[in-house]
């Protein structure tokens, strides 16, 4: 369909996230992965607008799936709080995005939870790569074009189980279970 250059959007401010943190201004520690309980997070879209939220641990490779109506900003903050209540603080200390606008509401997931939000730079899923790799893992279990929204969250549960008692060559054939529940002994 033919536009006018005046129709576009750009420039206009829509779509830019307010007082998104950069993924540069991220701890050291984070990038290396020796320190555990930073995650990565993204929306894998089916048909019919159909979202899960997947959240994938940097250090263990450890994979939670939350189900979504919608990739309305508040459908998915309130999924995101709900499974962050779900681990130990120590666990759980900052989230990497990318610059979706379902967390343009950003900050009241910080406040809900206090966990730091960072941002990838525009078009960089690369920043993401345990998520991005995860997502491609779950298309085993969910194929591009199909309809997300006929899965419960029991559903959602088993496939991150199957994931997560899956051995990776990233984890010297650890489990990401093993690997996480490593950490979650240590600070017990």
């Amino acid at each position: 369909m033919r536009r006018s250059r005046h129709a576009s959007l750009k420039g206009q401010g829509l779509g830019k996230i307010m007082d998104a943190v950069s993924i540069r201004e991220r701890l050291a520690s984070v990038e290396d992965r020796a320190v555990p309980g930073h995650w990565e997070g993204d929306l894998l879209a089916g048909s019919k607008n159909s979202y899960i939220a997947t959240l994938v641990e940097r250090h263990s490779r450890y994979v939670m799936l939350a189900k979504v109506s919608n990739r309305r900003t508040e459908t998915v903050i309130r999924a995101l709080i709900k499974q962050s209540r779900k681990l130990p603080g120590e666990l759980y200390t900052s989230l990497t995005w990318d610059r979706g606008s379902e967390l343009s509401d950003h900050k009241r997931f910080t406040l809900a939870t206090d966990i730091q939000v960072y941002f990838c730079d525009p078009n960089s899923p690369w920043q993401r790569g345990s998520n991005e790799n995860t997502n491609r893992l779950l298309r085993q279990y969910f194929p591009k074009g199909t309809d997300l929204s006929v899965h419960s969250q029991a559903k959602l549960n088993s496939v991150a189980r199957l994931l997560n008692e899956r051995p990776r060559k990233t984890l010297d054939y650890e489990t990401p279970a093993e690997r996480f529940n490593a950490c979650v002994a240590s600070i017990s």
